[in-house]
């Protein structure tokens, strides 16, 4: 496989954080590897959250901020809006026939952007993962959940079954440590389900929905934005 250089843009609240931690451990499930490096000011809501994650079938020494993604993944349609981000514009660096999965239910690039992306032979996913976490899941704060889907549903950087394992790993584990905002988030989650397990599939049914849901998209075309319906 290729390496691929990921960059998560969103906002505090949205598993950012999280999404990284699963993607790292779900590629060492797989025999891979991975890097991965969150980035944020203030662990509060709706504050700008970044994530970078590099992985590879090979071994990876570089840690720190992703300057030249491959991917971009954007949790929140302010990112792009109102600049809630640590790289502005959001396409910052971005490498050509880059792939960028975006989260909304509207037409949120503007023309310069797309001129941009264009001239770069990228690739815009735009669905709305909050509504298709809402709809699967029964809350927004699956989102994450939605949008990693996509990315390994895209990519085909590891199997659905390694993405259980590092979920289950990741809620229903002992290992992991997590910050002040992510354990809070954490502890909203869990109070929506009565049992760990419970957490565990309805996160598994939407990430294997929007892995199916992937394979409506086709990717190696020459349309710059990919708009699908949940």
């Amino acid at each position: 496989m290729e390496r691929y250089n990921i960059r998560i843009s969103g906002l505090g609240g949205q598993g950012v954080v999280t999404t990284a931690h699963i993607l790292g451990a779900a590629m060492d499930n797989a025999g891979k590897f991975a890097s991965l490096v969150p980035f944020f000011g203030s662990e509060k809501r709706m504050a700008p959250v970044e994530a970078y994650v590099r992985a590879s079938d090979q071994e990876i020494y570089e840690v720190g901020e992703v300057i030249y993604p491959d991917i971009i993944l954007i949790y929140h349609s302010q990112v792009v809006t109102h600049g809630k981000s640590y790289t502005m514009p959001f396409y910052t660096g971005l490498k050509p026939n880059a792939l960028i999965i975006i989260n909304t239910d509207f037409d949120v690039l503007s023309e310069e952007d797309c001129m941009v992306l264009e001239k770069l032979n990228a690739t815009v996913v735009q669905f709305d993962a909050t509504a298709l976490a809402m709809k699967v899941a029964g809350t927004e704060l699956a989102t994450n959940m939605a949008m990693m889907g996509m990315l390994f549903g895209l990519t085909k950087l590891v199997t659905t079954d390694n993405i259980e394992v590092a979920v289950r790993e990741r809620f229903l584990g002992n290992s992991f440590v997590a910050s002040g905002g992510t354990a809070a988030l954490d502890s909203a989650i869990e109070k929506k389900f009565k049992k760990k397990e419970q957490l565990l599939q309805a996160n598994m049914d939407v990430i294997t929905t929007t892995f199916d849901l992937a394979d409506q998209v086709d990717i190696t075309g020459n349309e710059l934005i990919v708009r699908l319906k949940v």
